[in-house]
């Protein structure tokens, strides 16, 4: 009884450190009838009925591995009917599961167990899963995870608990070694099977068990506690770092439809050791499979991003994330970026209007007599210019920009290549295809709008009348 006061002691105090339940709580208990879950499906027990109200639920799946199964999945109904609990059971075949997954056996066997209890714990309206992962757990998963290079967010190991679907996974043994599980059970004549498979090292979370840490434990006696201490101190300094580096994200990202972008130099001022945890965000953020987003690509962003040059680059991240450099600006996208639009409308009189669908703007053209209007000026920042219209050669040509096109800029000596002054105002090459080029009846191009506009047929003083062309979005032009 001594043994069973001292971890309920032990499961109190992680609890309310973690905020794993709260009075009157419903929880599912997945007990598969080892001893480590025996001893939460008791401890549990005990706690809700001597110290907090909880409502307990046993569940327990019958994978079908063994010929022990069945008896195991009895042995199990018999505990919960002695306690007064509800009983939930799955079977499921796992080695047809594992032809229709493309999954090992652990991996199918485990994703349906995850699905069953988390859709327990809907069907009874609880809050939580209880499983049993205690410290000896812990210890393996850090070290498995230490030698596949994972970083800050994996060597935490196991969490005290997690959300999926709605559901909080809890762990209330984080702290407790395998050791003393086994003795509570001795000591309560708490029935409980032992599954021979946990002795195969073909299994490598096993050869961990039964050949690393014997191995390890003769360097340092007290390996097990070093990587249980390092993923206490990992977790809750994993834990505030990604609070930082969503307070980085709320306040430097801005989010559109399927795109996160930042400015260049706002991610620069970043502290270093949150620059990673921004972009992994950001990533994560646009795609749900992040799985192929390793360091090295996370990587060749963060350094892309801190070097001077080259200012235009372009990296394809795998499932579906590409990330840009476009200038100052680093732009994320959950899909390809657009492929070079390409157009061609012919504008001229009786017919001033012309909608340009491939990139949602409408070009009009309007003739203004002398007594009409009063030019002082060109704002070549608008989407408007002017020309005499006795010196512009119609009809007009509208376009989308073709290699080696060139337009002579007023007030510059000679010709200008388009793409060294979209290089020059930094136009984001993602965005150059959407700029329509007008040309006149003989192939110059007059104006870029929003860019510039050419030297022909400038308005003058001896300039009887105007022609006038305006650029505006299609919903706009529909509301005039």
């Amino acid at each position: 009884m001594e043994q069973m006061k001292e971890l309920v002691e032990s499961v109190l105090e992680s609890a309310a450190e973690h905020q794993l339940w709260s009075p009157h709580d419903t929880i599912v208990v997945a007990v598969s009838g080892g001893p480590d879950s025996v001893a939460l499906l008791h401890i549990l027990y005990e706690i809700a009925l001597n110290r907090i109200p909880l409502t307990l639920i046993c569940a327990h799946v019958n994978h079908g591995f063994r010929a022990e199964s069945a008896e195991e999945a009895e042995s199990v109904r018999a505990m919960a009917r002695e306690l007064g609990l509800p009983f939930e059971m799955a079977e499921f075949d796992i080695p047809s599961l594992v032809k229709e997954s493309g999954l090992g056996p652990e991996g199918a066997a485990r994703q349906k167990r995850y699905q069953f209890l988390i859709d327990t714990a809907h069907r009874y309206g609880a809050r939580s899963v209880a499983l049993a992962h205690h410290a000896d757990d812990q210890a393996e998963t850090v070290l498995m995870r230490m030698l596949r290079g994972s970083g800050p967010s994996g060597l935490g190991g196991m969490r005290w608990k997690r959300t999926e679907k709605k559901v909080e996974l809890i762990r209330p043994f984080l702290r407790i070694n395998k050791t003393a599980l086994v003795e509570l059970c001795q000591q309560e004549g708490f029935s409980y099977a032992e599954d021979a498979s946990n002795l195969k090292t073909e299994y490598r979370r096993n050869a961990v068990r039964l050949e690393l840490i014997p191995t390890l434990e003769e360097y340092n006696p007290r390996v097990k506690q070093s990587l249980l201490q390092l993923s206490e101190i990992v977790q809750a300094e994993d834990e505030f770092m990604e609070a930082a580096a969503a307070k980085c994200f709320d306040e430097l990202v801005l989010v559109d439809s399927g795109k996160c972008s930042l400015k260049r130099t706002s991610f620069t001022a970043v502290p270093s050791a949150l620059q990673r945890r921004l972009i992994k965000l950001i990533l994560n953020y646009l795609s749900a499979d992040s799985s192929s987003l390793d360091f090295s690509k996370i990587e060749a962003v963060r350094r892309g991003t801190l070097q001077e040059h080259p200012t235009v680059w372009s990296l394809n991240l795998g499932s579906g994330l590409t990330c840009m450099r476009q200038y100052d600006t680093i732009v994320f996208l959950s899909k390809p970026p657009k492929q070079q639009l390409s157009y061609t409308y012919r504008l001229s009189l009786p017919h001033p209007r012309i909608e340009i669908k491939e990139i949602g703007k409408v070009l009009t053209m309007s003739v203004l007599e002398r007594e009409n209007f009063s030019v002082l000026g060109e704002d070549f920042g608008e989407m408007l210019a002017w020309f005499d219209s006795s010196e512009l050669v119609l009809p007009l040509t509208i376009r989308s920009r073709l290699p080696g096109d060139t337009i002579r800029v007023m007030g510059l000596n000679g010709s200008k290549k388009v793409k060294d002054i979209y290089i020059d105002d930094k136009i984001p090459s993602s965005e150059r295809s959407a700029i329509p080029l007008v040309c006149d009846g003989l192939g110059n191009i007059v104006w870029i709008p929003g860019v510039r506009r050419s030297m022909h047929a400038a308005v003058g003083r001896h300039t009887a009348s105007v022609l006038l062309l305006s650029l505006e979005d299609k919903e706009k032009s529909e509301e005039a």
